[in-house]
């Protein structure tokens, strides 16, 4: 009987080590706070202390990743997860566009409600497209535009060479004249310095933390670039293979643990690091740089309206076609009070 139990009880323990769940993980920007704050703490300590989850984690530019191959790579199991911004993946997925639409959301609350309202949008996209698995979307703070040019409203762009952090920023940008150019995020700081871009799109703390206000000297602080959504994915085989406990687990943590927090301190952050670029106000991340902060007018504000509810949407809804206007209007649009005609 003794040596029986010792045998079931073998038997038990290596049944339980066998659903150890092991993952490889690519995050985004290894320098950004969104991976140091919340990506890299969610996926090294919050999901293993929730169960039996065994993690390798990585980033896209520590593995030298082409930023378009990120999702495609995930959906063939290169590896089990993935996250960058949404806009990266929209040469494969125009339709992605739909999701960070510059100036319709203000406010972090604005901007959740609008990712809440996309979100079945876009987990029918990754799955179609990428074959993958949505587990969240998080976002980077308002792109804001950084220049080595003074200017003094959002018209002082026109006849710039704007680097833009999206496709539809780029065509938003063009619509005002300015020329919208594509830059890689890291090849940014130099472009400026040396004129090869007059303005650079990108969040606030990025540039902050990316040195970018060593190399600009005026900041204007409307979100021509959205929220630049980043959406953390599996590899939907992967997903698949799961049992229905272990998917519920991964849910209700990266919804409590990555999730939640990231949002909670959007609206604080453009706040703070704001104050930390330009000085006007405390900053909590470091020293206080001296940029110019250019007011954001009214006139800016219904320029921009209407370039986006005139131009850029209806541009983006014949690249998508299919029925994608008529669903961006009755989710997105209806919460944000926006219409493609």
């Amino acid at each position: 009987m003794k040596k029986t139990l010792g045998i079931l009880a073998a038997t038990t323990a290596l049944a339980g080590a066998a659903q150890a769940e092991d993952f490889n993980v690519v995050g985004s920007w290894s320098s950004l706070p969104l991976h140091n704050q919340y990506e890299a703490p969610f996926w090294t300590e919050v999901l293993p202390g929730a169960g039996d989850f065994n993690v390798e984690l990585t980033t896209h530019n520590q593995m030298g990743l082409g930023l378009s191959e990120i999702y495609p790579l995930l959906g063939q199991g290169v590896y089990d997860v993935a996250m960058t911004v949404a806009d990266y993946a929209v040469g494969d997925a125009p339709e992605l566009e739909g999701l960070d639409v510059p100036l319709v959301a203000l406010t972090a609350d604005e901007a959740r409600a609008m990712v809440d309202a996309a979100r079945p949008m876009v987990e029918e996209i990754f799955r179609d497209r990428f074959n993958a698995e949505v587990l969240a979307i998080a976002p980077y703070p308002p792109q804001v535009v950084f220049c080595n040019a003074e200017i003094n409203s959002l018209a002082d762009l026109e006849g710039l060479q704007v680097r833009a952090s999206g496709r539809m920023t780029a065509i938003f940008l063009e619509a005002l004249g300015a020329e919208g150019v594509n830059v890689s995020f890291s090849e940014v700081p130099g472009a400026l310095q040396n004129g090869v871009v007059d303005c650079a799109v990108t969040g606030a703390g990025s540039g902050y933390s990316a040195g970018w206000w060593e190399v600009s000297t005026h900041l204007l602080p409307i979100p021509l670039g959205g929220w630049d959504s980043v959406v953390t994915a599996m590899n939907a085989d992967r997903w698949d293979g799961l049992s229905a406990d272990v998917q519920a687990t991964i849910e209700a943590e990266i919804a409590s643990g990555f999730e939640d927090p990231a949002w909670a301190s959007a609206q604080d952050a453009l706040v703070n690091d704001i104050a930390c670029l330009t000085g006007n106000g405390e900053c909590p991340a470091g020293e206080a740089r001296d940029m110019t902060l250019v007011e954001v007018s009214d006139a800016d504000f219904e320029r921009a309206r209407e370039v986006l509810v005139g131009q850029v949407l209806p541009d983006w809804a014949e690249r998508a076609g299919g029925d994608w206007a008529e669903r961006w209007n009755a989710s997105v649009g209806a919460v944000v009070g926006v219409t493609i005609e």
